[in-house]
């Protein structure tokens, strides 16, 4: 009797969880930065962060990032073009190329680039992307073997 009371109320526990993502489209739905936000325990103010970088169908890798507060998720994305971006949470800053989906080298802050959006946790408990008002067009990373154009 026991056993089946506790199998009962363990979807009760769970279901206050925040498992929650976002998305920013740099060139259509294959080129993406996305971001999970995951929180193991409803009694639990904090949040694991994890970025999933995709350039599909070269490819997608997921970064772990940090744990934060539930109430200050807030991560910053920032474009340096060639399809290179940063990512701020707090003092945390971490730089990926889309074109390979790897982790690069901590940005100077002449590296970071302009500021294209935040991630965060919108007024209805979701997590949302919101794109900066002055941010640049997206260019998306130039398929392996691409000829580039000549410069007019």
């Amino acid at each position: 009797m026991k056993r089946s009371a506790l199998l009962l109320i363990v979807p009760l526990l769970l279901a206050g969880c925040m498992q929650e993502t976002a998305s920013y489209m740099v060139d259509g739905s294959e080129h993406t930065i996305s971001l999970r936000a995951e929180q193991d325990y409803f009694w639990s103010d904090a949040v694991a962060l994890k970025l999933v970088v995709a350039n599909l169908p070269e490819c997608q890798r997921q970064f772990p990032m940090t744990t934060v507060p539930t109430s200050s998720v807030e991560v910053e994305v920032y474009g340096a073009g060639e399809g290179v971006y940063s990512m701020r949470v707090g003092a945390q800053v971490m730089r990926i190329d889309m074109q390979s989906c790897t982790r690069l080298t901590e940005p100077t802050p002449q590296e970071l680039g302009q500021r294209v959006g935040t991630f965060r946790v919108g007024t209805d408990k979701k997590l949302v992307f919101e794109k900066a008002p002055d941010a640049p067009q997206p260019a998306a990373p130039e398929p392996k073997g691409a000829i580039p154009e000549p410069a007019p």
